[in-house]
Parts: C-alpha cells; structure tokens; sequence
C-alpha cells in the first residue's frame, strides 16, 4: 500500500492542476469557494434548527416522566 502513496497524490495533484486550468474546472472551483463562504451561515442555522428539536425531545421526554410518576 505504501508505494502507491506516491503515484496517487502525484495523480491528484496532476488532475486538480488540470481543473484549475480548464474553463469549466475554474467555474467549479469558483462555486466551491462561493459555497464555503456562505457555509458559516448555513450552519448557524442548522444549528438553530437542531436546538429546538432537541428542545422538544426534551420537553417530550420530561412530560413522559411526569406522566409515569404520577401513575406510580
């Protein structure tokens, strides 16, 4: 496996000079660096969106504690 190392990251290497010389491999990579900078906002929101869920777990899971203390 070792000497394989080589020749796959000289091949990576290779193909990524290749995207960034093309016109189409440019517009790609604009579109990756276009998505990373929007990504920060795209997780606060996932972020946001996940606490509350796990809010109501929480409340749901409480309530049913409730419930059970009282039945016994």
């Amino acid at each position: 496996m070792k000497k394989w190392i080589l020749p796959l990251a000289v091949f990576g290497m290779g193909s990524l000079g290749v995207l960034a010389l093309s016109d189409k491999g440019l517009e790609v990579i604009r579109w990756g660096v276009q998505r990373i900078t929007e990504a920060p906002g795209r997780f606060v929101e996932w972020n946001e969106a996940a606490q509350h869920e796990l809010d109501r777990l929480q409340k749901a899971i409480n309530e049913m504690a409730a419930t059970l203390e009282a039945i016994q």
